[in-house]
């Protein structure tokens, strides 16, 4: 008889339609999300999860349990392993949940859960491992637990093994290395199911067996603790699964038809990421992940064999199965059951990093590859891999250091960007996954970093007998995405169609121009004639030069300008902005030795920008990091100096004088506010308030233009959205970072009250000194009011968190007690995040601060690799936040009056530019013709929309003077004269040749 099963199982393994899964399809994992469009598949996700999706938070036994010698408990592989060596933390308490099942009902309330994930003690139910030693007091726990959830109308998902061996079966046998332990697994398994299971419907056999096989048999880092043994490993692995089928099908069998649920073996895995893109290099991304996951999970899902990678490469290591365990293991999961998180699945590093990814060494890794916390191309890989299992996902979250206590605002990120990865992989990847469980439901033992770390969502007070327990703000956001059911889209999320008005300002920016202060046109003193007789070219006459009379020069004689209004003037952009160089134009400081011919450039080029019908706008300084831009002579004192105030306000006259005729908007400062230090930041307010009056006085009413100064304005989102104190902190940043140079010039003629406030309350603790200049009366009213507009640079949005003072944190700010981040979930950039909404918000804000002053957004730009000329991410960043000024003009009445994109070319802002460079040839990027497009629609008028009426300017046309009238005449005329001059030329240089 047994002879017939093992033949009908090898006859029914090699029917090809006995395959229901793919196996090697997972290979196309990498492939098709290099395909996806980017950055619009990785832009946040405003969508809800499907009705009945399982929302669920889960615990382990022995982490959370304590009691480990009350009411006949025996002891587990955990409590032996943390008795030995050095060690003095252990699970031995936890966080007693043992003795506090109504706290933690009252935990899982509050969240709002449809599911609760726990695991069964093995010893605690059975304290040597065999049914023989029944422990009463122990099983009723769980009935107590398990009543105490129907009440509260959360269903159990229950753990059967979550790591804690009795110990007694590790001392007698040697554990799982031995195979007596599967019918042990077995009897204990049915004990579970004829007790709980008509209240269960979910059971997870075994929790990530690789962790027990690889970690606890292989590398000693888990318990029992064993290592050195190459092979042992593998045939614990061959246990847990026969062990898992065994328990698998004793439920299909007696428990199923009665009982209605639904049995698996949770399996857990990073996703790896080749740092090539090459196809062999998948492939050993493929082997890797066959290494953890496929090493259980095909068996389970395919054909009840490990991988051939696995096979192939531990050929004389990897027991076998026979024909008829393979028939008996494959297709004994219901579901796949997914963990994902810090736990040790290959060796992800835990380090104090915002950055996903972690780059790692160890055997599974089988070349440079590189571990991520990917969660969606890792459910997409089992999808495809194994036919598209329905997975829950049993275990997903990260950590926080045992140093924070309910802000755990890094916890929520990971946790909000797994929920985002799991929710578009039902919404964009069309996989099918039913439940989501974050862990954990509190703080606990955890594992082999003991308690340097928290995982709980709600705070466990280690200290307090009772181990007390409050939610953390992670408990809150998981509360309320529960509510929601995801992230519904709401009106604020869409974009808005429309257009905005005809005057407004469309703008490129560049931080400075090109300069080139010696014409090209008649500078060759050389003189040429036809050769005639020949082939019709110009021959230089040998040893024969012009005279020395110097040419009239013309603005349009220089190459470099014609070429730059040329690349300006193909955006279809209504203005253009620059920056001059102080130090250039007044080496010495002194106006009086001032650059003539700089000047003569820089008005040449302003003159030619406007014949172009470009607007010049032109910055007099703008601060950049790494130089000061200052003159030399006038370095020394710096911004700190007085004298360097009234050298600014005679240079700004001079450019004045200069260019003013061309030049309708001055910036006197561009990103003052980015200048570290009050006492410069007050001499830089004074002279911008010097430079505003010099103009108001003695050049507006001839020149008719405006002047105001650009600030850097950057927003910042509370970490944690619904904290108080992050709100508070969020005003304390932007009052130092725009109301330092805003408040003074816009608003009241002083520094922000809340700013003063703050320094008195760090001084007064006695560790800094830090001296904000007080205006006098007379300063008070120079500064105040000296603006036309309000203009801004605006780049991208980071996320603040109130009193976290972490040292080893880059974005660490100890002045304003807070720190700095990114959401993850965010659009990544090189130099920033693209957070699109960010900038509707900077307006606003500056629109209820300082009611219908006229703003300008004056640079707005991404950080983009200079060789993609395909700038997908800077059309993405284009298109999305001018369509949030839009709503902030449209929807919010916010004065703007211009938009400036940042920036020109790569040439002059490495990274931001609008042309590229390939050698000597300009390239066009796309997002210069996506940006061109919005100028041309004047925004994102309706499809359905009449065009708008605007009245666009005349286009120039160089030398249409000559022939406004009689056009022919003048031409021939033009002609005419060109070759009598040229004739003449040529004449009167070969007689005198001859002479």
């Amino acid at each position: 008889m047994k002879y017939i099963e093992v033949l009908l199982a090898i006859l029914i393994c090699r029917c090809t339609k006995c395959v229901v899964a793919s196996p090697g399809d997972g290979l196309h994992t990498w492939g098709r999300f290099n395909k996806l469009s980017y950055p619009g598949d990785t832009a946040f996700l405003y969508d809800t999860f499907p009705v009945n999706f399982m929302w669920s938070v889960g615990t382990a036994a022995y982490q959370i349990e304590g009691a480990h010698n009350k009411d006949g408990k025996g002891l587990s592989i955990w409590d032996t392993f943390y008795r030995g060596g050095s060690r003095i933390n252990k699970g031995d308490v936890g966080s007693d949940s043992y003795h506090n099942i109504p706290g933690d009902i009252r935990a899982l309330q509050f969240l709002g859960v449809s599911h609760y994930r726990f695991s069964l003690s093995w010893p605690r139910i059975f304290p040597n491992g065999s049914v023989s030693s029944y422990n009463e007091k122990g099983a009723n726990h769980y009935k107590r637990l398990i009543h105490s959830l129907k009440e509260i109308k959360v269903q159990p998902v229950v753990t059967i093994y979550h790591w804690d061996l009795p110990d007694n079966l590790q001392i007698r046998y040697g554990g799982w290395g031995n195979p007596i332990l599967i019918d042990l697994f077995r009897e204990y398994a049915e004990f579970c199911f004829k007790t709980y299971g008509d209240d269960v419907k979910y059971w997870i056999t075994i929790d990530n067996p690789f962790v027990v096989a690889w970690q606890g048999y292989g590398t000693g880092k888990a318990a029992p603790g064993i290592k050195n043994e190459s092979d042992l490993p593998y045939r614990v692995g061959h246990n847990l699964l026969k062990a898992h089928a065994a328990a698998w099908h004793t439920y299909d069998k007696h428990y199923r038809a009665k009982q209605g649920g639904k049995v698996s073996m949770a399996l857990a895995s990073h996703w790896v990421k080749p740092r090539r893109t090459r196809h062999e290099n998948h492939r050993a991304c493929q082997c890797s992940l066959d290494f953890v996951l496929g090493w259980f999970a095909r068996p389970l899902f395919v054909d009840g064999d490990y991988p051939p990678c696995m096979k192939h490469k531990l050929f004389h290591t990897l027991p076998e199965f026979t024909e008829a365990e393979k028939l008996h293991i494959r297709g004994t999961a219901d579901f796949f059951a997914l963990s994902h998180g810090p736990s040790l699945s290959y060796q992800l590093k835990i380090e104090d990093s915002t950055s996903p990814s972690y780059q790692l060494s160890d055997s599974f890794l089988l070349f440079g590859q590189e571990e991520q916390l990917d969660l969606r191309m890792l459910m997409y890989w089992i999808h495809a891999e194994y036919d598209n299992p329905p997975i829950f996902v049993v275990e997903s979250g990260w950590y926080e250091y045992n140093n924070i206590k309910t802000k755990d605002a890094k916890y929520i990120n990971y946790l909000k960007r797994f929920i985002m990865d799991t929710l578009k992989s039902i919404r964009y990847d069309n996989v099918t996954v039913i439940g989501y469980t974050a862990w954990s439901l509190v703080d606990g033992f955890e594992w082999s970093r003991e308690y340097t770390i928290r995982r709980g969502l709600f705070y466990v007070d280690f200290k307090t007998p009772d181990q007390r327990r409050e939610p953390k703000a992670s408990a809150m956001f998981y509360n309320k995405l529960i509510e929601k059911n995801g992230f519904p889209l709401l009106l604020e999320h869409q974009p808005v169609q429309g257009v905005f008005p005809c005057n407004f300002a469309w703008g490129v920016e560049a931080n400075s121009i090109q300069i080139e202060t010696t014409p090209t046109q008649f500078a060759d003193p050389n003189v040429y004639i036809w050769n005639i007789s020949g082939n019709g070219e110009l021959r230089r006459l040998e040893g024969v030069q012009a005279p020395s009379v110097r040419p009239v020069r013309h603005c349009a004689d220089y190459a470099s300008i014609h070429q730059q209004v040329s690349d300006v003037r193909r955006l279809h952009v209504s203005h253009f902005h620059f920056a001059l160089n102080w130090s250039s134009v007044t080496p010495t400081g002194r106006v009086d030795e001032a650059n003539a011919t700089l000047l003569g450039y820089y008005r040449c080029f302003v003159s030619e920008l406007s014949r172009a019908n470009v607007t010049p706008v032109v910055t007099l300084w703008h601060h950049t990091l790494g130089r000061s831009s200052i003159p030399a002579p006038l370095e020394g004192g710096g911004w700190q100096s007085k004298s360097t105030v009234a050298a600014f306000a005679d240079y700004a006259r001079l450019c004045y004088r200069w260019l003013g005729v061309h030049v309708k908007m001055w910036i006197t400062l561009a990103e003052p506010n980015e200048v570290l230090g009050y006492e410069a930041g007050h001499h830089l307010l004074l002279a911008h308030a010097l430079a505003w009056r010099a103009y108001d006085r003695e050049f507006r009413a001839t020149h008719g233009g405006k002047v105001s100064l650009v600030l850097h304005m950057d927003w910042v989102e509370p970490a944690i959205s619904f904290s108080r104190q992050d709100a508070e902190a969020i005003h304390r940043v932007l009052a130092f970072r725009v109301g330092w140079f805003a408040e003074p010039v816009f608003g009241g003629g002083d520094y922000p009250a809340l700013m003063r406030s703050w320094l008195q309350y760090r001084n007064s603790l006695g560790l800094f000194n830090y001296q904000l200049p007080t205006f006098t009366e007379e300063e008070r009213e120079l500064v105040r009011g000296t603006y036309d507009f309000l203009a801004i640079s605006h780049y991208t949005t980071t996320t603040v968190l109130d009193n976290q003072v972490l040292l080893n944190n880059k974005y660490n700010n100890p002045t304003l007690e807070v720190q700095f981040s990114n959401d993850p979930t965010w659009v990544g950039a090189p130099n920033n995040c693209v957070v699109p909404f960010g900038l509707r918000k900077a307006l606003k804000w500056i629109h209820a601060h300082y009611k219908d002053v006229p703003i300008y957004v004056m640079a707005n730009g991404v950080k983009v690799d200079p060789s993609q000329f395909k700038d997908n991410l800077r059309v993405y960043y284009l298109y999305n936040y001018i369509n949030e000024a839009l709503k902030a003009h449209t929807l919010d009445g916010v004065n703007l009056q211009g938009y400036f994109a940042y920036g020109l070319n790569d040439l002059l802002d490495p990274g931001f530019g609008m042309y590229g460079y390939v050698q000597d040839e300009v390239i066009e990027k796309v997002s210069l013709s996506h940006y061109r497009n919005i100028i041309d629609h004047n925004g994102f008028p309706a499809p359905e929309s009449a065009p708008q009426q605007c009245k666009r300017p005349v286009e120039p046309c160089s030398g249409c003077h000559i022939l406004a009238k009689h056009s022919v005449v003048g031409f021939l005329s033009l002609v005419g004269s060109a070759l009598v001059i040229t004739m003449g030329l040529t004449l009167y240089y070969a007689t005198r040749k001859h002479s």
